[in-house]
């Protein structure tokens, strides 16, 4: 865990990047790692949750246990939050809408999304930086070389 005096910075991962990160190696593993160091503080919605498992399911063919495994780690890691607030600002992808509500509610700093499409053409919604895993990592090692976050 990491030093109290030291805040972590609070972010939502799109389902893309928790797809990527756990099928594949590269940055969206790298930003997964940071949650399993504690470095980072995540907030998750049922949404994001369900969306991973259909996802590693239908496309990934990943067994029924190793999915419960995986969704039970992410939720002792993270906070869930129940977004009260409904968004439709991406009217393109209905779905994308439900990561903004996440972000709102958890009160993030950031979201780290893939989609190249909708979510980072913002770049950001209400205060919210909307921005790819090599951004974020980029970001974190500058903040951890000046002693930020």
């Amino acid at each position: 865990m990491p030093a109290e005096s030291k805040t972590r910075p609070k972010v939502v991962i799109d389902t893309n990047v928790f797809v990527s990160g756990l099928t594949f190696k590269g940055k969206p593993r790298r930003v997964l790692d940071l949650i399993w160091k504690g470095e980072i503080e995540v907030c998750v919605s049922s949404f994001i949750l369900k969306e991973l498992k259909e996802t590693l399911e239908k496309d990934f063919a990943w067994e029924g246990e190793r999915i419960e495994e995986t969704i039970e780690r992410i939720k002792r890691e993270t906070l869930q939050v129940q977004p009260k607030t409904k968004i439709s600002v991406i009217k393109e992808k209905e779905s994308d809408n439900r990561i903004l509500e996440c972000g709102v509610e958890g009160k993030a700093q950031y979201i780290i999304s893939g989609d190249k499409r909708h979510l980072l053409p913002l770049k950001e919604y209400q205060g919210i930086k909307i921005i790819s895993p090599a951004q974020f990592l980029r970001i974190i090692s500058q903040e951890a070389s000046s002693g930020g976050f």
